[in-house]
Formats: structure tokens, C-alpha cells, sequence
């Protein structure tokens, strides 16, 4: 019998990010309709929706497939993936349109001034997360799957 560790691994996967996002939506949403403050919902979303469930999901996948050949515990595993996604967005929010670097800084939305030196606490502060993320969430999730 074929018992699709993979097919598992996947849904295991994309749960947490899932959730995450229509939490995330929703807060966009009362921010923009309540609030009224003018955010680009549609063009901001884009990228969360479409590549951070199914990287989670592959990223599990191939988690499943690797085990074997390595000892790397789930948690650490889950935290090397902040270090390709905050890559390919910053790149999508740049050749989006909105974010846009500077000297000592990058703009957002043509109207926040960040300074760089607050990118690199926050993307500690992302693989912690990412960390806990999958040592709790996604861990449970695939031995509740039978794949842990």
C-alpha cells in the first residue's frame, strides 16, 4: 500500500502559513477598510499567498525525503527557510515598485523610511520564528501524519 509520505508531508506543511495568512489578510483588510490607511493590499499579499505555504510545504517535502541521510532536527531545519524567502521577496517588493533602496536606507510604499540597520534584528527575530514554527507546529503536524 502506498501511503503518500509526501502528499502528507506537504499538507503538513502548508497548515501553519495557511492559517498565518488569513490572519495576516485579515489584519490587512481592517487596516485598509476601517482605518483607512491607503495600503496596496492586492500587490503586498501576492507573495505571501502564492510562495510561503507551498515553499513551506516543499520545504517539509523535502525534509521527509532528506531525513534520512541527515540528523538536522525539524526546528533548524525550518530555520534555514527565512534565509531563501526574505531573498526572493525583498527582490519581488523591489521589482514591484514598492520598495526602494537608498544610501542609508529603503522606502516602502514611496512613503516609510527604514534604516538598514533594523533589517537585520528583525530577520533574527524571522528565523526564531521560523525556528518555533517548526519544531511545534510542523513537527506535531507530521507525527500526527505518521511521517515523523
Amino acid at each position: 500500500m502506498n501511503t503518500h509520505p509526501y502528499l502528507r508531508a506537504y499538507m503538513a506543511g502548508i497548515f501553519a502559513p495557511s492559517v498565518a495568512l488569513l490572519i495576516a489578510l485579515t489584519g490587512f483588510i481592517v487596516t485598509r477598510l476601517v482605518l483607512h490607511i491607503p495600503i496596496p493590499v492586492e500587490r503586498v499579499i501576492i507573495f505571501p499567498m502564492a510562495v510561503v505555504p507551498n515553499a513551506f510545504g516543499i520545504w517539509n517535502m523535502l525534509y521527509v525525503w532528506s531525513r534520512p541521510h541527515q540528523n538536522l532536527p525539524i526546528g533548524v531545519y525550518g530555520a534555514l527557510l527565512p534565509l531563501i524567502l526574505v531573498p526572493l521577496g525583498a527582490i519581488g517588493a523591489i521589482c514591484g515598485g514598492f520598495v526602494t533602496l537608498g544610501a542609508q536606507n529603503f522606502t516602502l510604499f514611496h512613503a516609510i523610511s527604514v534604516p538598514y540597520f533594523v533589517v537585520v534584528p528583525q530577520l533574527f527575530v524571522a528565523v526564531a520564528i521560523y525556528y518555533l514554527v517548526w519544531k511545534y507546529i510542523v513537527g506535531f503536524l507530521n507525527q500526527v501524519v505518521g511521517i515523523a
